[in-house]
This record gives C-alpha cells, sequence and structure tokens, in this order.
C-alpha cells in the first residue's frame, strides 16, 4: 500500500511532514514526490515523468496505490492516473483541471477572485514559529507549465475524492466546491484548517484517506 503526495505551487516534501508521519504510523509506505518546481524549463510533462519516477524508485513493491494532489498539484495528478495503476485519487485543496486546460487559464475559468487584505493565505492557522519554517521551506514556482494544455481528453476513469478546508483564504470553500462539484460532480468533504490542512489538521486528514481508501468510492 502507497501513497504518493503531489506538492502544490513552491513546494516541498517537507509540506507534507505531519501527514506523511502519521501515515506511516498506521503501516502505509508514503512517497512525497519532489518537483522541479524552480526550474523554468519544467514544464507540465516534467511534472508527470517527476511523480511517475518517484513511484518506481521508491515504492516497495506494486499493490494499492492512492495517489494525493495538493493546490497545484491537481492540474498534475489526473495525468499521472494515465502512466500508473492508481486505485485513488484525491484532491486536498486541489485545483481540479478541466480537459485541454492551460493552468493559466484556470484562475478566468473558474471565475477566481482573489481578495486583496489576506496577509497570510497560507500558513495563519498555524503557530507562529511552524508557520515561519513552513513560509521558508517554500521554494519559488516557476512559470514554465503555465501555458502548457493539458494533454487530457477525458477525466480518467479512477475513483476520486475531494477535501476542501474551511478557513482557507486561497482557495475559500465557497469557490472550491463549486468548482469541484462543477468538474467531478461531486461535493468535496470539508474539513478542519486552511491551506495546508496536512500540516495544522495530519491526523483529520488520514483519517478521511485511510476512510476512503477503504470504502472504494465510486469513479467521479
Amino acid at each position: 500500500m502507497t501513497y504518493l503526495l503531489i506538492p502544490g505551487a513552491g513546494c516541498t516534501p517537507w509540506h507534507w511532514h505531519p501527514l506523511t508521519e502519521e501515515l506511516e504510523r498506521r503501516g502505509q509506505q508514503v512517497i512525497p514526490v519532489d518537483l522541479p518546481c524552480d526550474d523554468p524549463t519544467a514544464g507540465l510533462s516534467t511534472y508527470v515523468e517527476t511523480v511517475v519516477n518517484s513511484y518506481f524508485e521508491f515504492a516497495d513493491e506494486p499493490g494499492e496505490l492512492v495517489v494525493v494532489a495538493h493546490s497545484l498539484g491537481g492540474m498534475t495528478a489526473p495525468l499521472v492516473c494515465d502512466q500508473l495503476p492508481v486505485d485513488l485519487l484525491v484532491f486536498v485543496a486541489g485545483m481540479v483541471p478541466a480537459p485541454g486546460e492551460r493552468l493559466r487559464e484556470w484562475w478566468g475559468n473558474t471565475e477566481y477572485e482573489w481578495k486583496d487584505g489576506d496577509a497570510d493565505a497560507f500558513f495563519h492557522d498555524l503557530p507562529a514559529a511552524f508557520a515561519a519554517e513552513a513560509r521558508r521551506q517554500l521554494r519559488v514556482q516557476a512559470e514554465g507549465m503555465l501555458d502548457d494544455p493539458s494533454p487530457m481528453e477525458v477525466w480518467p476513469e479512477v475513483p476520486t475524492r475531494a477535501v476542501i478546508a474551511r478557513d482557507d483564504r486561497l482557495f475559500p470553500p465557497a469557490f472550491l466546491r463549486r468548482v469541484t462539484e462543477q468538474r467531478l460532480g461531486f461535493a468535496p468533504t470539508v474539513m478542519s484548517g486552511a491551506h495546508f490542512p496536512m500540516l495544522s489538521h495530519p491526523t483529520e486528514l488520514a483519517d478521511l484517506l485511510e476512510g476512503w481508501r477503504q470504502a472504494k468510492p465510486t469513479v467521479a
């Protein structure tokens, strides 16, 4: 049993570490992918290749596979399902793509509106020292993938779930609920936390992931 974790913009395996530790405590193998987010030449195909290679390099053995994508990682995740035997796909505060969509188009296509005044849209629910370290661990997100159209023609036939965080300032719950319902056809689950619930509420998120894995959800 393997969890393959795809990070969001500028994020690293560090941003998964509380969830990684919680899932490992439950006996699961966890592979937090390190994407080349700061490489301006890396496009969407490179991101997909990196995720796939990480699985083949680090997975102990073939078996049940759950792909979990955070935020921007949602643009990569469905494409991975065409190359790996994915049993469950989960979006965590995730950007759900449409077939053929470019990342640069996603914001307008979803009618996203940024609200000025949010000094900390990411880590405002974390203790100050933990939030400071989370910011320090971020890398620059290069724009190499912004104009790559998704080669996805139809949504992969993989059981899919989505979770949104009730205190998310970057993707407010009402916004991301609407996008998820429109694009995946079901309502996301709401959990505690802000945009990085894997940092602030890893146990709650692990409970959801394990519950969905065991329930064998239907294809979106």
